[in-house]
């Protein structure tokens, strides 16, 4: 059995949101769990707000280096 990644740092969601405010997302409208999830997942909910699940399965740099065009496939 897989040992469980370990939650988010803090450094790791700023890493995050580096990323959302180089889209001009606002910060207010971003979630973003502190749970990595198998395949991660990019969604907004019904209030608009967007929620940014890390992938549990990719090394972060990898997945944080994909964010932008993922986050774009939602948002359009």
């Amino acid at each position: 059995m897989a040992t469980p990644l370990p939650p988010l740092t803090f450094a790791d969601i700023e890493r995050v949101l580096a990323v959302t405010d180089e889209l001009g997302l606002d910060r207010e409208r971003v979630r973003i769990p502190l749970r990595r999830a198998a395949g991660g997942r990019i969604a907004r909910d019904a209030r608009g707000s967007l929620e940014i699940v890390v992938d549990a399965d990719r090394p972060f740099e990898e997945w944080l280096a994909d964010l932008p065009a993922a986050i774009h496939e939602v948002t359009g």
